[in-house]
């Protein structure tokens, strides 16, 4: 076999294995970084985001957007006031839809 030949294509073989192990975005993390802790008041709301658990990022984050401000905050998805906002902001679309 030609000696040339056999380098091509040994090249070929070691730029395709190689490819396997390159992932589709390198932009994989979560959005919070730092959850806040504080209880944020309903009114205040401008905008709640709950973006669920992924390959991206292993945890549930919950991004609040504050109506004045437009400030975004990251909220602890376990803390007990936090459920109970959620559980408010569902209640009231739940009235507004009837």
């Amino acid at each position: 076999m030609n000696p040339s030949a056999v380098l091509i294509f040994g090249l070929i073989l070691l730029s395709l294995s190689g490819m396997q192990g390159v992932p589709l975005s390198r932009t994989v993390r979560c959005m919070c970084i730092k959850i806040d802790e504080q209880p944020v008041k309903p009114r205040a709301l401008g905008k709640l985001e709950i973006i669920p658990a992924s390959q991206s990022c292993p945890h549930v984050e919950i991004i609040a957007t504050m109506k004045k401000t437009g400030e975004k905050k990251c909220l602890n998805p376990e803390s007990e006031v936090i459920k109970s906002l959620l559980k408010k902001v569902s209640q009231g679309r739940l009235k507004r839809a009837s």
